[in-house]
This record gives C-alpha cells, structure tokens and sequence, in this order.
C-alpha cells in the first residue's frame, strides 16, 4: 500500500479528513490536479460565512435562536420530497448538521483558532412565510480570515504531517479512475499532468506527460462541484427553473469541473439530486478577473430596487437578500424575460455605501488581513463605500452612475444590445415606492423588510441604510447595476451514510470509499435539499471532511 488513505481533492474537506487521519496516526497520500498554490480549493476563496445557532455571537446581539427554529427554518427549505430514496441520508445529515451548529461547532472552530466577527449577518431572510425558506434571525457569522483564515490551521496542519512524515502531497495528479476490486475501494489511477507554476485560481494546464496508481486501504473522495463547467449546469439545470442562461458569470476557479461525479459513478457509485443546484442572481462581471469568466457576487442590504430586463419590479419574495433560487425561478421561467439572461438594481450612493458588500476573501481585504481596526474604519465609521465596492462603482462594467432617473436609464439601455427600458415606467415603479417611505408603516413588502431589519442592531450599525426616497436629490447620485447569473454550488452528489461512506447502486456502502464536501451534497448527497440558508457551504466541509476523515481512521485502524 502506497498509504492508510488516499485523500482525492486538496480543498477544506479533503485538508479536514486528512487531518483527522495524520492525527490518529495514519498515513495519507493527497491527491489534486492542482499545484501547491492552491492547496484549501475555493473555500480560499469565500467570505468566510459560518451557519451558528444560539451562539455567543447571537446573544450578545439580542438574538434568540434555538436548535427547534433553526431545524424548523432548514426543513422549510430543504422541502425534502425524496425521502424514502434520494433524501434518504440527507434528512439525517440535515439534523445532524444542525445539531452541530448549535452544540459543538463554535468550540470546534475555536478549538482550530478559527475566531468570529463580534457581527452576525441576516442572509437568505426568505419567502416571507414562517413556515418555508430562509432565516428567521441572523445567523450567518464571518470568520475572521473570510476562508482564508478557516482553510488555514487545515493547511498548516497538512504542512506538518508531510513534514513528520504522515502525508505525502501529489500534486499535479489527475485522477481518472476509482479502483474498486472485489467490492471494495483500494485505490486511483490517473495523469500525471505537466508542471504549472500559475498563481493560485489561475487556470492551470491540461497537459498529460506520465501516469500514475496509488493503493491503499481506503478512499476518500472531496473533489468538489460542478460550478466551472457551463455544460455540466445547463445539462443538469431542472426544469422547475425554467431555461438555462445563455450567459454566465462563474463564481469557482476553473478546476471546479465536476469531472468527479461521473468518474464516481463509473465505478458503482449511486449519484443522487443531480438536478439540484444553487446559483446567485446578483453577480458581476470581474473588472479584473482570476480564473476565465470570473464573476464575484454582491451580498446585499434589504433597499436596492430590483427590476427586471424588460424594467418591471420584481415580485416579492424576489427582493435583495431574501430568497436566492425563487428569484432565479421567476427570472428564468417568466415568459417574456426568460431570453434575457440579466436583471437590475437601481440604488442611490446613501445606499451602495452601507448596503453593499461583495462575496469573496480578496473582495474583503480588512476582513481577511484580520484588521480590526480597518474593519471598524471602513465598514462602520468610514465615509463612502467600502475600497473594494467603490472600486467596482469606478470599474465595474455592469455599473452606471448619473444624476437623474433619465439620464440613469438611459445609460443602463447603452448596456444591453437594444434599449429594453422605459425611463417613465421605471419613475412610475420608483415614485410609488418612495410614497411608502414618509411613514414608519407601510403597504410594500420591501419596505416593511427594511424597517424591519432596522430593528435588528447589526444591520442598523452596519447593513441598512435609513430608509429615505430612492429619488431623493440628497441622496444621489442614483445608481444602475446589471446583475447576471452567477454560478457557484452543487447541491446533489454521492450518496453517503452518516460516516461518510459512499454508496452504491445497490444503496449499500462501498468498502473502503468515503466521500465529503460538495461533491457529495455537502453529506448524503444532498443535505441542503432545494435551498441553502447560507453559510452552509464551508461548514458543511468542515462537518462532512471531519466525519469522512474519522470514520477512515477507524477502519484502517
């Protein structure tokens, strides 16, 4: 045996299982077809978020939350309609998840040196029904790092286990095939691709110059999911949300190719909720770009306007912040704007300075550095909008600026091949909204939301702007953005029990395979369901890498 464990996939749950083995005293061999720059995949590259509940964090800020809401919140989003098949595992995974999250999580996480924002984030606020999708309260905490700083005690500890001798890296191997003999996982063949020296997230060569098989006693498979690859999406994309883009912007490095899923069910292993994914509609295009098509996604406030192609306000619950894949929903299945593949905000600078924010560790540069100070400067006494967000305002090509609602109008049509607005049924929209706003009540949805979300400390110091006239001179200037689909997480995959074990087609355990991450559905193949609360991503990594991790030690124990 060439090791204990062979680890496939260098991102945040391939590094967590790895060390929970080289911990207990196993001998792994770790797997990527990229090159040492990119060690922790695209959880590098996120902001950070992390799904608590009833943490220190909440507390301190008023929130009450509880394992019986956040339970009752994730199955009003999961919607889990397969539960006698595809669902199987996910549902226990799901609780167990949650379970996590409001138990041993946040020591964990200090238990690594990983440390939280004194801030707590209301995302995915939901479709407005108590009992369906989204967060009843904040729960989305930021580490301080972004996922830089969770991604790395795990490459730390991976750094020293090569050095005691417990892990050996292979980069630059591509594996191609699982090699299951007799039932059982035992090991990987692949290509050995050419040496890149690129930067990390910078698409690396293709280029095939040996080959390779590694044996061990056991596999476990952390590769990924398929946000990269245009045509696995559009293949995959489920009719419930109407077509697919013609257009995308992608929010994952180009290695994020899904190749995994079929290189897995060519060797028996049971695919599941293929057909479930997770896409945002508020991104941009990257004025200066990693990885090919690189997009990056705003994480808004509750008070931008959001209008349609054809310049039509969008409907509740399709409202900033609120409910990600019904927004996705009605823009892609609505007849007349299902050929368009971008929407639009329309704001004032009062609102871009304290409402926008951009998904991504190098798009939070204060927050990354673990710069309390500049944190406080710049998020929450600072004047203008955040450095990374003005930059986009100035750059950005999806971002117009003007004095007045015609002149703003017209400078949004220059960015479509033919003019699709009407500055006079865009005022008519504006100005009924701006009527909502001389009272502390109110008939419009949005604007309920915003009072709201007001009533919530954390966003009235740091998130939501003082509800005020979109038209109001005061406020201006007035601000266009063209937002496009951004794609970003799997949500189905390999089918695994609680330990992480993948199963076959049979719905039995593989011997010896284990599987973690996304590619797996982030546990069960499928532990969000349809909809994810946020911040679910990185810590559904930790949660599934660390079971994966454990349970390969005891068999090879």
């Amino acid at each position: 045996m060439d090791a204990d464990v062979i680890v496939v996939g260098a991102g945040l749950a391939g590094l967590v299982a790895a060390h929970e083995l080289t911990s207990r005293g196993r001998r792994v061999a770790l797997v990527d077809q990229e090159n040492a720059a990119n060690l922790g995949g695209q959880a590098f590259w996120s902001f950070g978020g992390l799904f608590l509940v009833d943490s220190p964090e909440q507390r301190r800020l008023g929130i009450k939350d509880s394992f019986d809401l956040a339970w009752s919140d994730w199955q009003g989003s999961a919607r889990f309609d397969r539960v006698e098949d595809e669902d199987s595992w996910a549902v226990r995974w799901a609780r167990a998840y949650v379970e996590f999250a409001a138990g041993e999580k946040r020591s964990w996480l200090d238990s690594h040196g990983i440390k939280l924002l004194p801030t707590v984030g209301w995302a995915e606020r939901g479709d407005l029904t108590a009992g369906g999708h989204g967060n009843s309260v904040p729960r989305f905490h930021i580490a301080w790092g972004t996922g830089t700083g969770v991604v790395e005690p795990f490459v730390r500890y991976a750094r020293q286990a090569a050095r005691d001798g417990l892990l050996t890296f292979h980069h630059r191997h591509r594996v191609d095939e699982l090699v299951i003999e007799e039932g059982a996982a035992r090991g990987v063949r692949g290509t050995v691709l050419a040496e890149d020296t690129s930067p990390r997230g910078v698409a690396s060569n293709r280029d095939g110059i040996g080959e390779f098989q590694l044996t061990a006693q056991a596999v476990v498979v952390t590769t990924g999911g398929i946000g990269a690859n245009h045509d696995i999406v559009r293949r995959y994309w489920p009719e419930r949300l109407g077509t697919p883009p013609t257009e995308m912007v992608t929010g994952v490095p180009a290695y994020v190719d899904g190749r995994m899923l079929d290189i897995s069910a060519d060797a028996g292993v049971r695919l599941v909720n293929r057909d479930r994914m997770w896409h945002y509609t508020e991104g941009l295009q990257n004025w200066d770009p990693i990885w090919p098509g690189h997009g990056i996604r705003i994480l808004p406030g509750p008070s931008s306007m959001w209008f349609d192609a054809l310049g039509r306000r969008l409907p509740e619950p399709c409202l900033p912040g609120y409910d990600t894949l019904s927004t996705l929903k009605h823009l892609r299945t609505t007849e007349d704007i299902a050929g368009y593949d971008h929407s639009w905000f329309i704001l004032t600078q009062k609102i871009i300075e304290k409402e926008f924010a951009l998904s991504g560790s190098e798009q939070n540069p204060d927050i990354t550095a673990k710069d309390r100070a500049g944190f406080l400067k710049e998020r929450i006494l600072g004047k203008g909008a955040p450095g990374p967000v003005d930059a986009f305002l100035r750059k950005g090509a999806d971002f117009v600026t003007a004095p007045d609602l015609e002149q703003l109008v017209g400078r949004m049509n220059q960015l479509t091949d033919k003019p699709l607005l009407d500055p006079a049924v865009i005022r008519r929209q504006i100005e009924a909204r701006d009527l909502q706003i001389a009272n502390a009540f109110s008939k419009d949805a949005q604007v309920q939301g915003i009072r709201n979300a007001r009533r919530y400390i954390g966003d009235r110091l740091g998130r939501v702007a003082t509800p005020h006239r979109i038209l109001d001179p005061e406020a201006g200037p007035l601000i266009g953005v063209k937002l496009h689909i951004l794609t970003r997480k799997t949500l189905g995959g390999i089918q695994t029990d609680l330990d992480s074990r993948a199963l076959g087609t049979d719905g039995e355990p593989i011997e010896g395979l284990y599987a973690a991450g996304e590619v797996a559905g982030f546990g069960g193949g499928g532990v969000h369901g349809y909809n994810a609360l946020e911040g679910t991503f990185l810590g559904g990594c930790l949660f599934s890498g660390r079971a994966a991790g454990r349970a390969a030690a005891r068999q090879t124990g």
